[in-house]
């Protein structure tokens, strides 16, 4: 199965960083979240991929057009201007880059990657989530359906804010710093789709989340897949500095590569 990745947006909450380069390519740890998030399909076995690009794309291309070389020993030879390359630690994947618009909504994207998913089911996902699910539970639980179109990973956010309790008198009886969440479900970003998703998605300004996806709830072809383990987004700078001090600490539960 391929992988879409949607890597084409502004991440405007992430100002700081995206003024410069597009949100996948903020880095954890010295590589792209971009990177992270194709480690997590890669190291379960997926290693097709194809990237929606949008905004500054350009970048996304040229560090996958330069990544041999930049995970490589080289020797540059400037009287005969040659380059041999040594030990390569270069991943086996296989990446298409498709263009698909600087203003074009998720729904759009999507559409304009239809002729590289050929008519086959892929999984698809956002450029700013990590997680430390696992592929086959999610695929057989779409697999569960027979009337499955979609798949959605369904997770529950920690609480932003530290959750108390308190006497009449004032005084404080419980206190939780990380809260799970009010217990709702929200959408994880990790999708497992079939070929008919495209006829939900009626033009390029719908986002998909919306109105494709209310189309096929209505139908009673949308599924969530409920994952209780580690999740977080990286939306902020702050998410930023979280995700960064996990991989630091060398913590990271999405790491599930050696």
């Amino acid at each position: 199965m391929k992988v879409v990745i949607l890597a084409g947006g502004r991440g405007t909450r992430l100002s700081e960083e995206t003024g410069i380069r597009p949100k996948p390519m903020v880095e954890i740890g010295g590589k792209p979240v971009l990177w992270h998030i194709m480690k997590i399909y890669s190291t379960q076995g997926f290693n097709e991929f194809v990237i929606c690009l949008g905004y500054k794309g350009y970048q996304i291309k040229e560090y996958f057009i330069n990544y041999f070389t930049h995970n490589s020993d080289l020797t540059v030879d400037l009287a005969t201007n040659k380059v041999e390359l040594h030990h390569c630690t270069s991943e086996p994947w296989h990446v298409t880059l498709v263009d698909t618009g600087e203003s074009t909504e998720t729904g759009g994207r999507l559409t304009r990657i239809q002729k590289y998913v050929s008519n086959e089911p892929f999984f698809m996902t956002y450029g700013d989530g990590l997680a430390d699910f696992d592929l086959d539970s999610l695929l057989n639980r779409h697999h569960l359906n027979p009337n499955a179109v979609a798949t959605v990973t369904a997770v529950q956010p920690l609480g932003r804010f530290g959750s108390m309790t308190t006497e009449p008198s004032g005084q404080v009886a419980t206190f939780v710093e990380k809260p799970q969440g009010d217990g709702s479900w929200i959408n994880g970003g990790f999708f497992v789709l079939e070929p008919p998703i495209f006829d939900y998605i009626q033009d390029d300004t719908e986002q998909f989340e919306r109105q494709p996806l209310g189309r096929l709830t209505r139908d009673g072809g949308l599924f969530a897949y409920h994952h209780t383990g580690f999740w977080h987004p990286m939306d902020t700078l702050r998410d930023k500095e979280i995700l960064n001090r996990l991989w630091t600490e060398k913590k990271a539960p999405w790491k599930i590569w050696e």
